[in-house]
Parts: C-alpha cells; structure tokens; sequence
C-alpha cells in the first residue's frame, strides 16, 4: 500500500531536519549542502522537492536548472529516500513531480546513476521510467572516461541517462 505523502518545495528549517535524518542511518550529508540547495532554489538554479508523511520529512529530489554534464537540459540529481520509506511510492511520486516541473521548461531530462550495487534500485527505477544512457559511456565528476583510464567506483563514477518528456 502506497504511503499517504506531500511534495513541497524545500524551505526554511529544513536543512537541519534533512541532514540529521541522514545522520541517523550513517550517511554524511551535513546541514551546509542542504542550506546551499536553499540558496540555490531561491536564485532559480536549482529546485528542490521535499517529501513528507505525517509532515515528517521522508526523502527529497533536486532539479538543476542547468546542469554541469547536460547544459542547458535541466538534470534531476540528489535523488534520496529515506530507508524505512522506501517502496512506498515516496520515490515515484517525487520523480513523478520533478518529471512534471521539468517538462514544464524543457522537452528533455537527464540523470546520472551510480555504477556499484547501492545504486542497484535506482538503476532498476530509471530504466523502468524510461530513461536510456546518453551514450557517452562512463561519467567520472562529469566528464568522460577515455578508454584505458582508471577511475575509482565511487559516488562520482555513474552512466548518464535522458528521457523525452514530451515531443
């Protein structure tokens, strides 16, 4: 059974509940990174939606306006659930809305996904949504792979995708 959520913009006090959820279950996402995405949603280069259940922040997805990889497409990016809300519908219903405000400005989206198994559910989502890699091959810090170099598997290794969100 889905979870009964709501999708706001990111907002005032929000930066501390997010990274202290994080902090919780062990991941490193400090109060400074959600204060940036704040001050980035309020100049226009990135938005941010927050989900909530029962007004308790549940997971988020970030929207940049132009992206560092793509452009001028705008790219979903920073895509997090919290675990015990996962398989909910939490997930889909924020890409849902992130989906939604991007077509709203652009017939194109990107996204970028993790190479190792953490990003296995992920991978499965988007491909699942309609995504297809752009082609270019391995993305590291964004910017291609050049045969026969070696990178580390890490949080900035991943395959960038687009999907067509309308023609």
């Amino acid at each position: 059974m889905a979870a009964e959520y709501a999708i706001r913009a990111l907002r005032d006090g929000d930066p501390e509940v997010m990274s202290a959820a994080f902090t919780a279950i062990g991941w490193d996402k400090p109060v400074s990174q959600y204060e940036k995405y704040l001050e980035e949603q309020e100049s226009g280069l990135r938005d941010v939606l927050v989900a909530t259940v029962d007004d308790e922040f549940v997971g988020y997805v970030t929207v940049y306006w132009e992206s560092a990889y793509f452009g001028a497409t705008p790219e979903i990016a920073d895509f997090n659930v919290l675990p015990p809300y996962r398989r909910r519908g939490i997930g889909s219903g924020l890409m849902d809305a992130a989906e939604a405000r991007v077509s709203e400005r652009s017939a194109v989206v990107g996204i970028g996904v993790g190479l190792y198994a953490d990003y296995g559910t992920a991978q499965r989502m988007y491909a699942r949504r309609g995504y297809i890699p752009d082609g270019r091959g391995l993305v590291y810090d964004n910017k291609p792979v050049p045969p026969g170099d070696t990178v580390r598997v890490d949080d900035s290794a991943c395959l960038m995708f687009t999907k067509t969100l309308r023609a």
